[in-house]
């Protein structure tokens, strides 16, 4: 590739399509990428990770500097997306919902629904014909759950956590007035409970006037009686998640008893956690 073009997925996808045979298209996080989705982790924004494609007919590909693979890709499955094939954002959904982690393709499974304008009905109807592949039980439960109003991947891998551990499916983007205060909309939250679970960012909450903007407005909550608790990006790790969950299900047992026989019994419970 010219060293005066830029090293983006991007451009390794417009020089593949100049090369690929006809049968090759660009698929899962790459075809994510050119529908305007970014399913990459942090440390692959600098050093773009091989362009994922599969062959719909034929042999996959060997070149290095793709990831290949084979599946079976109906002609209403592929779009061109500036001249080069891609599975399009129901069937790349579908397959990153099969292909990843539950967090993670949860993550991915809502922002192709927000970026792309999907809906339900339409991913239920696409998993018919994938039944006995691969990780469509993971597809499965994951597009029961999705929503288009989660707003970041941080959401929706909270959201994820939370179901995981037996709790209540949350409400994203909950819209409420408080008094003092206006209009709040919280990340997550169980409206009926007063309770909310907000995820700060650091990329959008490192600014010190963020920060205190946030800090006044979940007082302003608490004064209504809402239980607000903040996970933060290092809170997802698997080694600090128990502490916020426990947190959250004390919440739900404390105002919602019936709901105490659905956690599980293998999660111990600890100490209060910050509530910022």
């Amino acid at each position: 590739m010219p060293s005066a073009l830029p090293d983006d997925l991007a451009t390794r996808a417009a020089c593949a399509a100049l090369v690929l045979p006809a049968h090759v298209v660009v698929a899962d996080r790459s075809a994510a990428w050119l529908h305007g989705v970014d399913c990459l982790r942090y440390f692959e924004t600098e050093a773009p990770p091989p362009l994922e494609v599969v062959s719909a007919a034929g042999s996959p590909t060997r070149r290095k500097e793709m990831y290949g693979g084979e599946r079976d890709l109906r002609p209403d499955e592929i779009t061109v997306v500036n001249g080069v094939p891609v599975t399009t954002p129901l069937r790349t959904a579908i397959d990153l919902a099969c292909l990843r982690g539950p967090a993670l393709a949860l993550a991915a499974l809502e922002a192709i629904m927000r970026e792309c304008s999907l809906v339900r009905v339409d991913l239920e109807r696409q998993l018919r014909r994938h039944r006995g592949r691969r990780g469509v039980i993971q597809a499965r439960r994951l597009v029961e759950i999705a929503s288009s109003r989660v707003e970041s991947p941080g959401e929706s891998m909270t959201k994820w956590y939370l179901v995981e551990a037996g709790l209540p499916l949350p409400e994203p983007q909950w819209r409420l007035q408080v008094d003092g205060w206006g209009e709040v909309r919280l990340d997550l939250s169980y409206p009926l409970l007063k309770i909310a679970v907000e995820y700060d960012g650091k990329e959008f909450h490192r600014d010190p006037e963020r920060k205190e903007h946030d800090r006044l407005r979940r007082e302003a909550l608490r004064r209504e009686g809402w239980i607000v608790i903040v996970v933060e990006k290092e809170d997802l790790a698997a080694g600090a998640r128990e502490q916020w969950i426990a947190e959250v299900r004390a919440a739900v047992a404390e105002r919602a008893p019936e709901f105490r026989r659905t956690f599980p019994r293998s999660v111990t419970e600890r100490g209060p956690r910050r509530r910022n």
